[in-house]
């Protein structure tokens, strides 16, 4: 999938998987990471997801990356935050009071750059990958951010009755990528109401993922 996908959806304005409230998996399941306020959540794949504007109002501390600068131009904007702008290698860091974005290839995100991270909420990014990439992105996720817990929500349907994203990533699959470091739970599993995009019956499953014990 070519980047100039993502660029061309949202210049034609074709954001259909931005929701204009904070996302009600996020809210009824976020307690379940146990972490403390002040803590570094970070957002792989962000766009400009109000789930940002929960966080901070919440008192946690937001990382982010993003294809996409007019998505983040547009996220300042609604937060209402006037961001320094600078240039981290090959990607554009946008910093305001508690948050950090980067701008560019997530696959360039280092660990280095990142810094410090508490926790993974990943609403949208596993979800908007080919399968090719998807080991790729689980792999350089656990990287970046010393595999810090993570929520994460999925979507299973009939992928040939519809093409991604987002693609269907089920439980086999979720526990390919993460078992390894992690101990996984599904923590609620729902039906997409109205089907995914209104044509395929999909469920939604969040899952929380904690450090395996070594």
């Amino acid at each position: 999938m070519e980047a100039s996908f993502w660029h061309e959806k949202w210049k034609r304005g074709e954001i259909n998987f931005h929701q204009s409230e904070a996302n009600p998996l996020l809210t009824a399941h976020f307690e379940k990471l146990n972490l403390a306020k002040g803590s570094r959540v970070f957002l792989p794949l962000c766009g400009k997801t109000r789930d940002i504007a929960w966080l901070l109002a919440n008192g946690y501390r937001v990382a982010g990356a993003e294809l996409s600068g007019q998505a983040i131009d547009e996220l300042f904007k609604e937060l209402g935050l006037t961001p320094n702008i600078s240039k981290v290698g090959n990607l554009t860091r946008y910093s305001a009071d508690d948050i950090d974005i980067w701008v560019g290839d997530i696959f360039d995100v280092s660990a280095e750059y990142l810094g410090p991270i508490n926790a993974i909420y990943d609403r949208a990014a596993l979800v908007a990958l080919p399968a090719d990439m998807r080991k790729q992105y689980a792999s350089h996720l656990m990287q970046i951010t010393d595999a810090a817990p993570q929520l994460l929500i999925s979507y299973e349907y009939d992928q040939s009755k519809i093409d991604g994203p987002p693609f269907s990533v089920n439980e086999d699959e979720v526990r390919r990528h993460y078992g390894a470091a992690y101990q996984l739970t599904s923590v609620e599993i729902r039906d997409v109401v109205g089907g995914l995009k209104g044509k395929v019956a999909s469920t939604e499953t969040v899952w929380l993922l904690q450090k395996a014990s070594r």
